[in-house]
């Protein structure tokens, strides 16, 4: 078994910090907390004890369950650069919906007989004011870290004018937004340098300065009639998973989970995002951790039997361990039930397994077949490497091959690398032995990323079991 080498410099990862991803847990937490700690101080407000009786415990029940369904859609996201006030109207909309459904709960049941009017506008005052506290303790708390340094993210602009000098200023004065610039690179369409930015020359150089440094995120600061200039910078980012942010036309450009946000009262266009950012990627940890657990646990006694009949047809290990790309291009390491003679590739080249392939053997070849080989990566699922749905990993040197053949072919690796995916069950299993294959197999992959939701993760389960274990091209 040989470990394919990784190019550190074309396997930059950029995925969400830890420090950012545990404000937004305690946010999730929080604001349910807040509900129920308001129910009770409200009720101790009103009745003298904090011990609420059973007709407002199953409402404030009722109502917690419904609030996480109104407050998740987008309410968690990122908020790096996005003011408080607009946050605090967003979460004062939306906790006034949750509200109003209670009111209209309790007139439909006739609950508002027995309930205390005091004692539900106390309740919703509180528990809204407590979740604005909470996120003005974690803003002062986020401000505090990235003033030393810490969660912070990189970024370049490309392109000189007043708008651009105004978001430099609005960084530069803000270091609460933990975005570092660290320099801009110039056009032919420059209106003017930008100031107390590094100017790192040309934009020609942009594609290896992202790349050499891990930059995070690139900012695109040009005329809206520079079509040609904007599609070059995109071009040269192609190998890249950097975020990129353009203000503001969106025409004729190819663009992936793209939205629209404000920042110093400028409109900022994300052109190429995660498409799983805050809530969504909790939602996916869940059905992955979940799903997978269940699955072990059915499929451990074929586990054993498959690893017996490895040992009996060949000497060598059980499992194959082979390094891919994840999510951000950072490398790691899958896992397969071994189902080839060992043997030793040339360095940097990787020989996809033909019909008839000599290397295999026979029960290996049934392992390929109904991709049993496959499902030592459900314990990759619980190591939070793998999804349990997404764009299938690829070896390494097969990423340097099909990257500069396959327009947005490393998109692919914007989120976590799954067991089966879109492009699977819909027939593209197995060899890639053209380009025009590899590219069909990436159109489903980014459809997957453009549409994803929870519903369609479990579609692709559901016809994986049915369609997706087997196929022609499967050898």
């Amino acid at each position: 078994m040989l470990l394919m080498p990784v190019n550190q410099e074309t396997a930059s990862v950029r995925t969400t910090s830890n420090v950012t991803a545990a404000f937004n847990a305690v946010l999730r937490l929080g604001d349910p907390a807040m509900l129920i700690a308001g129910a009770a101080f409200a009720h101790w407000v009103r009745f003298g004890t904090p011990i609420l009786q059973v007709e407002y415990v199953r409402l404030v029940v009722l109502t917690t369950v419904f609030a996480l369904l109104v407050l998740s859609s987008k309410m968690y996201r990122s908020w790096r650069g996005r003011g408080l006030s607009a946050e605090v109207m967003h979460l004062g909309f939306r906790w006034s919906l949750v509200f109003i459904g209670v009111v209209l709960y309790a007139t439909a049941t006739q609950l508002t007989v027995e309930l205390s009017r005091l004692w539900l506008g106390t309740w919703f005052a509180a528990s809204l004011g407590g979740a604005v506290l909470l996120r003005f303790i974690i803003r002062g708390i986020a401000a505090w870290v990235r003033a030393r340094g810490m969660d912070l993210r990189t970024a370049v602009i490309v392109g000189g004018n007043p708008d651009a000098q105004r978001i430099v200023d609005t960084m530069r004065q803000n270091p609460w937004m933990g975005i570092k610039l660290r320099g801009w690179f110039s056009t032919s369409a420059d209106r003017c340098a930008l100031e107390t930015v590094k100017p790192m020359g040309r934009v020609d150089g942009l594609a290896e300065f992202v790349e050499k440094n891990h930059i995070d995120q690139v900012w695109i600061a040009l005329p809206m009639r520079e079509q040609g200039q904007i599609a070059n910078v995109l071009r040269q980012l192609d190998h890249s998973t950097t975020d990129i942010k353009f203000l503001p036309d969106l025409f004729g450009l190819e663009l992936l989970n793209h939205s629209v946000e404000s920042i110093a009262g400028l409109p900022i266009i994300n052109l190429r995002s995660s498409p799983l950012d805050g809530n969504a990627r909790l939602i996916k940890a869940i059905e992955d951790k979940i799903l997978a657990s269940i699955i072990l646990l059915l499929i451990s006694p074929l586990l054993a039997l498959i690893a017996i009949g490895i040992k009996l047809s060949d000497p060598g290990p059980v499992i194959f361990k082979q390094l891919r790309h994840g999510m951000g291009g950072k490398p790691i390491e899958v896992w397969k039930f071994r189902s080839m003679r060992m043997h030793k590739e040339e360095e940097g080249r990787i020989t996809q397994a033909t019909k008839g392939d000599p290397r295999i053997f026979p029960f290996g070849g049934f392992l390929r077949r109904t991709s049993l080989d496959e499902l030592p990566q459900f314990i990759n699922v619980l190591q939070g490497r793998m999804s349990i749905v997404g764009p299938r990993p690829h070896p390494l040197a097969l990423n340097e091959q099909f990257k500069t053949l396959v327009d947005r072919y490393m998109q692919r690796h914007r989120v976590k690398p799954g067991i089966t995916g879109w492009a699977q069950v819909n027939g593209f299993r197995g060899e890639t032995d053209t380009v025009e294959k590899m590219a069909q197999r990436v159109r489903y992959d980014l459809y997957y990323l453009q549409n994803w939701s929870l519903w369609l993760d479990l579609r692709i389960v559901f016809m994986t079991v049915f369609k997706g274990f087997v196929g022609q091209n499967a050898y």
